[in-house]
């Protein structure tokens, strides 16, 4: 019998993707790379919708680690050409993209696209056709179809679902919650990690004395019924799991009511995004949330300051987040790995690629990468974030640093310590 997940993804098979759009080839490359047909990269990627201002990011880091290696004349003498098509932030257009890039527009390889919600449906198509997939920050995607030839690039580890909650309820547990109230987007994403942060309230010794899902937008526009009744549990902490648009919506609504929980927080995608830091500004004080790179001298390793610094001065004026530290790094890691197992495997063969991957470590820009069971990573490296001094007149240079932010979890990575309560770091 196929899980939900499979019935989902069967079901969008019927999506149809919009028109392709493809990178020209540089008159200027190397004759060597140019005599030889490109290695064609086909992907989707949210251009538009919701999660466009994620997948933009993402897309541009993309576009940086093409630049290079075409510029240093490519991958096994060739050089390398993106085809890929706006998946419009909706997950029933993706099947239909994968197979007509796999099947007209006839690429070499194919990476994903971002997020959960966009990864699970493009699996039964790369699964008939035996491609290998990494796939750009999904959850867990892998649990159900138990692909052998899949690699996902998100700093979970092996315990995926809990991962985006877990340092939270260590904090929680330091400092004596005892009670949490727990609220979820209906979407795929945000249900895995609503699954994960039960097993970590359950781990902690801790009740769940509220514990419901809502429709996400755009069916979801007013998000103050929801606080008021998670305020009306009185759990100590309050875990929320969500996407960009009800993140952003229930950050203003608890504002509104004047929510305050001992502990606010969870796994709220979006709140990485400095568009929506600009936004929301001191309303995020005291938020306890999930990152998956901080700039941290800690957590700068080869390529990473250049990176950022090319990437900054691309983003000028290009309608795509001006910092990039939520996707930007992570888009230009994922094809970093690829191109790696290319050079490392001297071949674009799927079967030859894949054996690579699961037998090497990568030197990436985020950080050593090595994938373990299921395609995940062998050693998560999750980060769990607390907010605070936030001032109305935060601006650009604020969202640059680390001042307005402490990594708390893990500890080797930890900058400061918690503010407890959160009232107290909310006022």
């Amino acid at each position: 019998m196929l899980s939900r997940l499979k019935l989902r993804a069967c079901a969008w098979m019927a999506g149809v993707g919009p028109a392709v759009v493809a990178t020209a080839l540089f008159a200027t490359q190397p004759a060597q790379a140019q005599s030889k047909p490109p290695i064609k990269i086909g992907f989707s990627m949210s251009l538009t919708g919701f999660l466009s201002a994620v997948g933009k990011q993402g897309l541009l880091g993309m576009e940086i680690w093409k630049d290079q290696v075409n510029k240093a004349g490519g991958l096994l003498g060739r050089q390398v050409q993106f085809v890929y098509y706006d998946d419009k932030s909706s997950p029933q257009e993706v099947p239909g993209i994968y197979t007509k890039l796999l099947d007209v527009d006839k690429v070499d390889l194919v990476v994903s696209g971002y997020a959960t919600n966009e990864v699970a449906p493009a699996m039964p198509v790369i699964m008939r056709k035996g491609k290998t997939f990494i796939s750009l920050f999904a959850l867990d995607v892998n649990a159900q179809f138990k692909y052998p030839n899949y690699f996902s690039v998100l700093p979970t580890g092996q315990a995926t679902k809990t991962s985006f909650t877990d340092g939270f309820f260590q904090v929680a547990k330091a400092n004596g919650i005892k009670t949490v109230a727990l609220a979820a987007a209906d979407a795929e994403f945000s249900q895995n990690a609503c699954e994960g942060a039960r097993e970590n309230a359950k781990k902690a010794g801790m009740k769940i004395v509220y514990d419901k899902s809502y429709p996400p937008p755009p069916k979801t526009t007013d998000f103050t019924p929801i606080v008021r009744a998670l305020q009306a549990a009185n759990a100590d902490a309050v875990v929320v799991c969500s996407y960009p648009a009800d993140s952003v919506g229930m950050v203003e609504a608890a504002n509104e009511v004047g929510l305050k929980p001992k502990m606010f927080g969870g796994a709220m995608v979006g709140l990485q995004v400095t568009a929506f830091k600009e936004k929301l500004k001191g309303k995020l004080n005291g938020l306890i949330n999930y990152e998956t790179w901080v700039p941290d001298k800690k957590q700068m390793y080869k390529g990473t300051e250049e990176f950022f610094k090319e990437y900054q001065t691309r983003a000028k004026g290009a309608g795509v987040d001006p910092l990039g530290y939520y996707l930007g790094g992570w888009g230009y890691t994922y094809l970093q790995i690829l191109g790696d197992a290319i050079k490392g495997s001297n071949s674009v063969d799927d079967k030859k690629l894949a054996a690579y991957l699961k037998s090497h470590s990568f030197d990436t820009i985020m950080g050593p990468i090595k994938f373990g069971a299921k395609g995940e990573w062998a050693e998560g490296r999750m980060l769990t974030v607390q907010y605070h001094d936030i001032k109305p007149d935060a601006n650009l240079e604020t969202w640059r640093g680390m001042s307005y932010q402490t990594v708390l979890e893990p500890s080797n990575l930890a900058t400061g310590k918690l503010i407890f309560p959160y009232e107290k770091a909310h006022q």
